[in-house]
């Protein structure tokens, strides 16, 4: 009996158990269906964009002409904004002569111009025109740079701007020409234009001239875009010429005010690989390291052609019948087309025209003087 009555326990024991162990099992898988529930509660909020594009003024970009997924490339997030002056800035530039059609290739391509408030482009316009002389010169601009005017919201900065280059000795045709071949020089900070004047006061403090402050106007007059290049990048330039041409500082600071200050816009690789591969290819076609070295002085546009574009030259105008000899006293023949040698060596061919005798100053003239020698000496050739 006692024996029945011991299992009888048992069995009430392990009921209990049992049913303790449900009952903690409930809540728990309770538990995990809330925090299921709540974490596919947040990720379907997390799929929903934070803020969607505003739908009025995709509307009104589609009318004016604009291209949509180009503003959605660039600047997404102007699409999402509640507020918007994309009508203000039409009937803004449509009264400075703007057409529909440079309107939207201009919020196309920089899509934040639509931000800018009435006060703040009259603002602007007006700044620029005490440079430029019309209006359409500015329209011009924003038309093919539209970045230039509308990518700072800074007026005060673009007056000190101004007047910082007034100060440089600049004046109303360089600030032109800098307005419109450079207009980023004017979104620049002060500083960081202040910046490269310094640095160009400073090399030629260091290359013993004696007026630094000139030095930098002129280059900055020979070469617009010195000011929207960086500090660094001028800086390897004038080291790597120096060193690789193996100029004294006389000759590198005639090169920097001259026909050579260009050549401070181009990448620091680019132009070391040139120089390096023109150097190999002149020094194969027999040039001595003194010609190469008045070659690149005498024309230092060379290092702006590509290998592969140069290469091709030189060996049309040697197959041709020319001289490297020539060629080195007349590197200007270089500035023309591969096409355009190669079509005027054949006619002068042609006409059996001795370079030998003659030189090559006619590969170096214009359309309009070549084709008259031509006729000339096409009527010489029938007498």
């Amino acid at each position: 009996m006692a024996a029945v009555t011991g299992v009888r326990v048992l069995l009430s024991l392990s009921r209990s158990l049992m049913m303790q162990r449900s009952f903690r099992l409930i809540p728990l898988k309770l538990a995990s269906t809330c925090l299921s529930t709540r974490l596919c509660s947040i990720s379907s909020v997390s799929k929903q964009p934070a803020n969607p594009e505003n739908d009025s003024l995709l509307d009104n970009l589609i009318l004016m002409g604009v291209d949509v997924k180009m503003v959605r490339q660039r600047q997404p997030g102007v699409l999402r904004k509640a507020l918007t002056n994309e009508k203000g800035l039409t009937q803004f530039l449509q009264g400075k002569g703007a057409s529909p059609k440079v309107i939207a290739s201009i919020v196309s391509r920089y899509p934040r111009a639509i931000t800018r408030s009435i006060e703040h482009l009259e603002q602007r316009w007006k700044l620029w025109r005490n440079v430029l002389a019309t209006d359409a010169e500015i329209v011009s601009i924003l038309d093919r740079s539209p970045e230039s005017f509308f990518r700072s919201s800074d007026n005060e900065n673009l007056e000190k701007n101004i007047a910082f280059l007034i100060s440089l000795g600049l004046n109303s045709k360089d600030l032109h020409r800098l307005l419109t071949n450079a207009p980023r020089t004017f979104s620049n900070s002060v500083e960081l234009n202040k910046q490269m004047v310094e640095l160009l006061e400073d090399v030629c403090a260091d290359l013993g001239g004696k007026d630094p402050e000139n030095f930098a106007k002129t280059v900055i007059s020979r070469n617009l875009y010195i000011l929207i290049r960086s500090t660094k990048r001028v800086r390897t330039n004038i080291d790597n010429l120096r060193t690789s041409l193996n100029l004294n500082n006389s000759e590198l600071l005639a090169l920097l005010q001259g026909n050579g200050v260009e050549i401070l816009n181009l990448s620091n690789e680019y132009l070391k690989n040139n120089f390096n591969t023109l150097q190999q290819k002149l020094a194969l076609l027999g040039c001595h390291e003194d010609e190469i070295k008045k070659l690149f002085i005498s024309y230092p546009r060379i290092l702006y052609i590509r290998t592969k574009t140069l290469n091709t030259k030189l060996d049309c105008l040697l197959k041709g019948g020319i001289t490297m000899k020539q060629i080195l006293e007349k590197p200007k023949v270089l500035d023309y087309s591969t096409q355009n040698i190669t079509g005027r060596l054949e006619e002068l061919q042609r006409l059996g025209y001795d370079f030998k005798t003659n030189g090559i100053n006619i590969l170096d003239s214009s359309r309009k003087r070549f084709a008259a020698k031509i006729e000339k000496l096409t009527a010489l050739s029938d007498d």
